[in-house]
């Protein structure tokens, strides 16, 4: 199948990409870096803006299923990347009248998962990433309510450990549930598993080791 990755040069993306090519995939990415992607047969890689309308439609031809990876790495200052790329995602997908699965990272913490954090992580995001899963929880909102094939996941704390394929997938918020650390490449497994067979369209998935 013909996936698309939006945010692909690192963290999640690069592994889905990398993933995605092992597993026979064709892969289109877009993203302003291009030079930490793979040399592969299968792969287009087109860089750019996930802000750009032209970039995007370019990204997005004929793609059975989409990721959309973005990051800000390790910065906690306020941004837009996340609502302006969703707006211009939107607008792409309804002028071409897709129905491709649309599988959205954001963060446990944005939108009412908020409401679920520990005190302990409601006190750090308040300190270092509020206006970040602002950011991210516009987005969401944004996606939910433009496209209607969508699934937005929303893993823990995550790391630089090994794809282990074991991992819980939480899609109910409940009271005092507690979320671990995940890898990004066993966030990217998920990925790209509901890209090939979406199971979760509609909802949330929480993931944690």
């Amino acid at each position: 199948m013909k996936i698309s990755i939006i945010g692909a040069s690192a963290g999640v993306g690069l592994e889905a990409t990398r993933l995605a090519l092992q597993q026979g995939h064709e892969v289109t990415t877009l993203s302003r870096r291009i030079d930490s992607l793979p040399d592969h047969p299968k792969l287009r890689r087109v860089q750019g803006s996930s802000t750009s309308l032209q970039d995007v439609r370019a990204a997005l031809e004929g793609s059975d299923a989409i990721l959309v990876t973005l990051g800000t790495g390790s910065s906690t200052k306020a941004t837009t990347l996340y609502s302006e790329s969703a707006r211009i995602l939107v607008q792409v997908l309804q002028e071409s009248k897709s129905s491709a699965p649309l599988i959205v990272l954001t963060g446990f913490g944005a939108g009412e998962s908020w409401s679920y954090n520990s005190l302990v992580m409601k006190l750090l995001f308040n300190l270092l990433l509020k206006a970040v899963y602002a950011d991210k929880s516009e987005m969401e909102h944004l996606i939910a309510s433009g496209y209607p094939c969508w699934e937005i996941v929303r893993p823990g704390r995550l790391t630089d450990g090994k794809m282990t394929g074991r991992y819980r997938v939480l899609d109910n918020l409940v009271k005092g549930m507690q979320l671990g650390a995940i890898s990004r490449s066993d966030v990217a497994h998920f990925m790209v598993a509901q890209a090939e067979r979406p199971t979760y369209l509609g909802k949330y998935p929480a993931l944690s080791s």
